[in-house]
Order: C-alpha cells, then structure tokens, then sequence
C-alpha cells in the first residue's frame, strides 16, 4: 500500500439521526472508536463499520446502534482522529489527506482490539460506505484477522486494492445510477477476485450513490436500502456467527 489518498467523493452531507446508542473506547493512543453491543451480556459477533468521509458523525453511530440491535458488537473506528466535517468542503480535505497505508494500521489496531473484547466471538468482519467502502476494500487485502469484508458504494484506487492478495470473502453493494462508485468498476474487481481463487458476490442496485443514508431524503432509497440491509447482515451472520 502507498501514501496516496483515497479519491474524491460525491458532494452530499450526512444526516444526523437521533438513535445513538454508542460509548466511546480507546483503539490504541491517540485512536478512539464508537461502540455499540447487543443487549444481553453474551458475545456477539465483532463488526467495524467504517464511516463516511465525514467521520464518525451522529449518522455512523446511529448505524452501530443499528448492527448491535441485529446482534453484532458494532466498532466505528474514527480514522480521522477526532476530526468530523460539518460540510461537504472541509469533508473532501479531511478524506484526501487520509493515508490509506495509516488507515490500515488503525483498522489492524481495531480488529484486535475488537476480537479481544470481551464481548466478542473472536471473530471480526467489515462494512464500510462511500470513503468507508473504498477502505474496506482495501482492508480485504491489506489487514489480517478479519473474516468477511461488506463493501458498499466505495472504491479504492487500483493500487490499493490486488485481487490476488484478497484475505477474506466479499459481498459489495453498488448503485446503478452512481458516477463516482462505477458499478463496472466493482464488476471487474469481482471478476478479478474470483478468477484468483477468492469469493466476492455483486449486487447492484436501482438507486443512486449513499441510497444506505437514512434521513438524507436526497440520496435515500428505502426499497433499495432494505434489500441491501437483509443482505448484509445474513451475509454477516453467515460468517461471523
């Protein structure tokens, strides 16, 4: 992996949903996450939810909270280290001088402190949406540990991401109507995957990009989110636990 940055994203803002039932917890010095745990005390499940390229905004706790009610140990990792965009501009400046090389040291850093949680199965997936699916991705090469990878609407560039080297299976969400997240681009690094031995599944949507972002009544498509949401979490559950 280089130094290079992830490329530019579509201009919209995130939301800021309500639910948020998320604490705040140390990933290594000077990296801190979101986390959110199923109710009960039994172990559940570990999942990384990597956000937007916002940040860990109200929105992206709001989806821990989410995964944990379907069972998971929910961790978002804040990639930019405390730093959240209120707007598209200052959002678009914190995501291209993002190293995608120092992202995976704090996703590794993550999926340890993840697994070894308490509360955790032992085992640890990734979900991540726009900048966040790019990152998982890229992590599906590039970080050990993790056992399934959830890509939606993202891309990293092709540097970052060699179909042989792929870790883990995959299952990517796409939108039809997207000029940023080219489905044909997810296609061909499905076609890729495969013919290298791994396993990766496509599915693409008739929505536009961010059709995931409840709230957001400008990129939201609800019949397109549902599908994607049944998907992903069976596709989780399968195999995570």
């Amino acid at each position: 992996m280089g130094t290079s940055h992830i490329g530019d994203g579509p201009p919209w803002h995130s939301p800021v949903p309500s639910r948020d039932m998320t604490e705040t917890i140390e990933i290594k010095p000077g990296v801190t996450g979101a986390l959110a745990g199923p109710a009960g005390e039994g172990q559940a499940p570990g999942l990384l939810v990597i956000h937007e390229w916002h940040g860990v905004t109200d929105g992206i706790r709001a989806l821990c909270t989410r995964f944990a009610g379907e069972g998971f140990l929910a961790l978002a990792p804040d990639l930019y280290h405390g730093q959240v965009a209120t707007d598209d501009e200052t959002a678009a400046g914190l995501m291209n001088a993002l190293s995608t090389e120092s992202a995976m040291d704090d996703l590794r850093a993550a999926v340890a402190t993840l697994a070894a949680h308490p509360r955790c199965n032992g085992k640890v997936g990734i979900v991540g949406f726009c900048m966040g699916g790019a990152m998982a991705f890229a992590a599906a090469g590039a970080v050990e540990g993790l056992v399934c990878a959830v890509p939606f609407y993202g891309l990293p560039r092709p540097d970052f991401f060699d179909p042989s080297k792929v870790k883990c299976p995959i299952q990517a969400h796409f939108a039809a109507n997207d000029g940023w997240a080219v489905p044909d681009k997810a296609a061909a690094f499905r076609d890729g995957v495969n013919a290298h031995g791994g396993a990766m599944e496509l599915h693409v949507y008739d929505a536009g990009h961010a059709f995931m972002r409840e709230g957001d009544a400008r990129v939201y498509d609800a019949a397109s989110a549902a599908s994607a949401w049944t998907r992903t979490t069976a596709y989780l559950h399968r195999h995570l636990g």
